[in-house]
């Protein structure tokens, strides 16, 4: 299969659905020329123009509320939030409109709307730029929250995203879109709700989400050579979750290690954690472990940016304490 960028990936299912579906509607700040602002956009005005694509004011309540509107009179929204931090502009759009649009209509309203949202530390953007927000929006009835961690499941899930007739929050990491991956030529769509195992282990079960699934990889590598076997699941979707991938691969190591690069307190590894201790209690051998950002602002220092952050070495001591040892 071809080897391409996180970033390309996005540009693919996008441009691809767009030739599918002539309803399917592109906006946000600087998505036309430029691309946005890590080019997932480029080239698409030159295919389809600007009655396809169309850049907006420097305001998410509009982007976000325009999106509602047109999703609600029969066009499939893509809108694209250039950090995931500033959705904090349009969270009555988002929350009080775009979640409950179906429910207080009996269902028939269908919100055909995905917001793409970039977030995530690792390149120094300082506190507003630099957050993880999935939580807030797991916590919210009616909307769906996806995470891809690679290429191949950006561009699956993307294009799962633009088919489906609910909200749909799609968040991709800042640091992933020059990560390479393989993805096929041809039509493939991801399932939402159907969790990944990255690698199959025996002695302790990982459960990580976007990038910190690479970091995962890297600290199982480090614990091979020390003789543990760690096995990597990636939820690919927080909403829906695949609560039973995940408790089969608990039941079979007895052990757990939660990794999100969000906060700890009321992060979704509180959440995953509660489902391991309700469905799989009498299978662990040791208490859950979640490994997280500090809970502080993220720092604009690279350096402290990292002490804040979970790293592979976290990971690792991490395992190496829910397996006692040292």
């Amino acid at each position: 299969m071809p080897v391409i960028r996180y970033s390309q990936a996005i540009r693919d299912a996008i441009a691809e659905e767009m030739r599918r579906d002539k309803d399917i509607f592109v906006m946000g700040e600087d998505v036309e020329t430029m691309g946005g602002v890590f080019g997932c956009t480029k080239g698409i005005l030159e295919e389809f123009g600007h009655d396809r694509i169309r850049n907006t004011p420097i305001s998410e309540a509009v982007i976000i509320g325009a999106g509602v509107g047109g999703a609600l009179t029969g066009t499939r929204m893509l809108v694209e939030m250039q950090y995931v931090d500033f959705i904090l502009h349009a969270m009555d759009q988002t929350i009080n409109q775009a979640a409950k649009v179906r429910y207080m209509t009996g269902g028939k309203a269908i919100l055909p709307l995905v917001i793409r949202a970039q977030q995530g530390s690792g390149r120094g953007n300082g506190a507003q730029h630099s957050q993880n927000l999935e939580a807030i929006f797991c916590h919210m009835p009616g909307l769906k929250v996806v995470m891809p961690s690679n290429p191949y499941d950006a561009k699956g899930l993307l294009k799962t995203a633009v088919r489906d007739n609910n909200p749909i929050m799609f968040f991709e990491h800042k640091v992933l879109y020059n990560t390479t991956g393989e993805v096929p030529d041809g039509e493939y769509t991801v399932p939402f709700g159907k969790a990944d195992i990255k690698r199959v282990g025996k002695d302790v079960t990982i459960v990580a989400t976007s990038w910190m699934v690479l970091k995962a990889m890297e600290a199982a590598g480090i614990l091979e050579a020390e003789g543990i076997d760690a096995e990597i699941i990636d939820p690919r979707t927080l909403v829906p979750l695949d609560k039973d991938t995940i408790i089969s691969s608990v039941k079979k190591t007895g052990r757990a290690v939660i990794v999100h690069e969000s906060h700890g307190v009321c992060g979704i590894g509180a959440e995953i954690a509660f489902v391991i201790n309700e469905l799989a209690f009498d299978w662990l051998d040791a208490p859950v472990k979640r490994i997280t950002s500090a809970q502080a602002p993220i720092p604009y220092s690279r350096k402290l940016e990292q002490l804040t952050i979970p790293s592979t070495e976290k990971i690792v001591s991490g395992v190496k304490e829910v397996l006692n040892r040292s």
